[in-house]
């Protein structure tokens, strides 16, 4: 089935093709965000969908300063540097899949196979200059630094599962990279698009510790944000195999595992590697491994480089 491409970056958001919109900055100033919950997950699907995806400021400047000579950037180069934004991550395999040949047997699963795929010149031709995060939430520095929390967490969780999957020889180390990086990107989503309900949910959470996110989501949004992100992924097109490894309902696959303690590690670490959470996190992850608890703090120790 021929899927059409997204808008060009001049073009307007939402429309209807289930394609994430490639915006200007220009169109920040009529962002209007969301204040009251959508009633059930076909509609928090469709305000998602059409959406218009910031990116981190610093990937954005860096795209502009590459833009202007492109011969000095390579795929390779440029992957690396824009899967540490998961933002630009998820619009680039979103654009990708959209534009994936029926031709093509494989599915564009990381940030350089499809820059390998589309090329550089065609690439910064899609992706003209990019909204930021930092102009979106400029008057909401509470919201700023929630999602900048998520953000650098996603960073630790994707190196923590790459870590997890190179001990285990897992040929496909880089999905489960990219898997963790996009692990909780509904949540960045709902930072950038609603962020009092995302803030509400976090009061909620601070009030009563002992609260399950999903528990909070659904009384906040109507939505568990898993189930929103496993929809998005599917109107979007986006590798079967990304979708898999993302899914935490599929809790007894080795790479789902590792993303999902992956996730958690990160997630009890932010703060303080006292958290009383962290030494059962070291064994699932120890049992995922097969190594002693004491092994394990040992890699992800010098994976998230502490001394």
């Amino acid at each position: 089935m021929t899927q059409s491409a997204p808008p060009a970056a001049s073009a307007p958001s939402g429309n209807g093709s289930g394609n994430p919109p490639i915006p200007s900055p220009a169109q920040q100033a009529t962002f209007q965000p969301l204040i009251r919950p959508l009633p059930d997950l076909a509609a928090w699907t469709a305000r998602f969908r059409d959406m218009e995806i910031p990116v981190l400021a610093s990937t954005a400047e860096q795209l502009e300063l590459w833009r202007a000579n492109e011969d000095a950037v390579d795929a390779h180069l440029l992957g690396e540097f824009l899967s540490k934004d998961p933002l630009m991550t998820l619009k680039l395999l979103a654009h990708a899949a959209s534009q994936r040949s029926s031709r093509l047997l494989t599915d564009t699963e990381t940030v350089t196979a499809a820059l390998v795929l589309m090329g550089i010149t065609p690439f910064f031709k899609a992706f003209g200059e990019q909204p930021t995060v930092e102009q979106r939430l400029a008057d909401r520095p509470d919201a700023l630094a929630g999602i900048q929390r998520v953000l650098h967490r996603a960073e630790r969780a994707a190196r923590f599962a790459l870590g997890f999957a190179a001990h285990r020889a897992d040929p496909d180390a880089a999905v489960v990279h990219s898997a963790a990086l996009l692990h909780d990107f509904s949540e960045m989503l709902l930072w950038c698009e609603a962020p009092d309900l995302a803030l509400e949910i976090q009061r909620r959470q601070e009030a009563d510790p002992a609260l399950r996110s999903v528990a909070a989501q659904r009384a906040v949004l109507n939505v568990e944000l898993g189930d929103l992100e496993q929809a998005l992924m599917r109107t979007w097109h986006l590798p079967e195999l990304l979708a898999h490894i993302v899914d935490d309902k599929k809790v007894h696959d080795p790479q789902v595992r590792s993303v999902m303690l992956a996730v958690r590690l990160a997630r009890h670490t932010a703060l303080s590697w006292e958290n009383p959470a962290v030494p059962d996190d070291l064994i699932e992850i120890g049992e995922l491994m097969s190594l002693s608890p004491a092994h394990t703090l040992k890699l992800v120790h010098e994976v998230d480089g502490v001394v």
